[in-house]
C-alpha cells in the first residue's frame, strides 16, 4: 500500500525584480492507494500530476509531508522501496544504439539480477509484451507502440509490487493504446499495484478502481469512476472531470 500524507511540493524562483517567488505544485495531497488497486491520477495539464509521480519515486525531493510504502517511510528507506517499485516514464529513455535485448540486460544488471534469472526474465518479458521478435532489433528502429511495451517490459524485470506509469499511451494510436490496455489488466490482474496519470479521461474509465482528480496541485474527488458519475449525474467521467475542473480540453 502507497499511503500520502499531507504531501505538499514547493519550487522557488527570483523574478527579474530579485525578489524570490514560490510556487506550490502539490499542495497538501493525503490519499492512500491499496494493494492490488488500479489507481489513475487525472488533472488539467500542470495541475501536479507529473510532479506527484516524482515524488513518489525519488526524481524530486518533497517540501514537507510523508510518503510511506507498507507503512515504511520513504525517507532513509529509499534503497529498500527501489526495490519494490517499476516505473515507466512518460518520455521514452533507452540508449537508441542498443538493442532491445541489450537495454533489458543493462537494466537487469543495474538491479543485480543474476545471469541465468536475467536471461530467463527478458525472455519472458518480451514474450509478455508481444515483442519477442525484435530482441535483437535497434530500439532506434521501433515503432512508437514497440518503444512503449518495451519501456513496460523493462520496468518489470525485477517483479515490482507497484508498477508507476506516467501516461503511457500518450501519442499512441488507439489500436497501440487497446493493446497496453490489455497489458495493465493483465498486470492487475496478477496482483501488481498500477499507479497512473493519464491524458485520457476514457482509458482512466476504463481501466482504474478509483481516480483522484487534481486541480492547481489540490485534490478535489476521488472515488471509483462509477461513485463519482453517479455523485454528481453524470454519464461518463469525462463530464465529471470538466464539471469539476472546468477544463473542457481534458487532461
Amino acid at each position: 500500500m502507497i499511503e500520502l500524507d499531507n504531501l505538499v511540493k514547493e519550487y522557488t524562483r527570483e523574478n527579474p525584480e530579485g525578489k524570490v517567488i514560490t510556487n506550490r505544485a502539490v499542495d497538501g495531497f493525503s490519499f492512500s492507494v491499496k494493494d492490488g488497486e488500479v489507481f489513475g491520477l487525472l488533472g488539467p495539464n500542470g495541475a501536479g500530476k507529473t510532479t506527484t509521480i516524482k515524488m513518489l519515486i525519488m526524481l524530486t525531493a518533497v517540501t514537507s509531508g510523508e510518503i510511506r510504502y507498507n507503512g515504511m517511510r520513504l525517507k532513509g528507506n529509499e534503497r529498500e522501496i527501489k526495490k519494490l517499485i517499476g516505473v515507466v516514464p512518460q518520455h521514452i529513455n533507452f540508449d537508441n544504439e542498443l538493442t532491445a535485448g541489450e537495454n533489458m540486460e543493462l537494466h537487469a544488471r543495474l538491479h543485480r539480477i543474476p545471469k541465468e534469472k536475467r536471461q530467463r526474465r527478458i525472455k519472458e518479458l518480451l514474450e509478455y509484451v508481444g515483442l519477442s521478435e525484435i530482441v535483437n532489433e535497434k530500439v532506434r528502429n521501433l515503432s512508437g507502440g514497440m518503444k512503449r511495451r518495451l519501456l513496460i517490459a523493462r520496468a518489470l524485470i525485477h517483479e515490482p509490487e507497484i508498477l508507476f506509469m506516467d501516461e503511457p499511451t500518450v501519442a499512441l494510436d488507439p489500436q497501440v493504446r487497446r493493446k497496453i490496455w490489455s497489458l495493465i489488466k493483465e498486470m492487475a490482474a496478477s496482483g501488481v499495484t498500477i499507479f497512473l496519470t493519464t491524458h485520457y479521461i476514457e482509458e482512466a474509465e476504463s481501466l482504474c478502481d478509483r481516480v483522484a482528480i487534481i486541480k492547481s496541485g489540490r485534490l478535489i474527488a476521488m472515488d471509483t469512476p462509477k461513485a463519482l458519475c453517479s455523485s454528481l449525474g453524470r454519464d461518463t467521467l469525462e463530464e465529471v472531470f470538466i464539471k469539476l475542473t472546468g477544463d473542457k480540453e481534458g487532461c
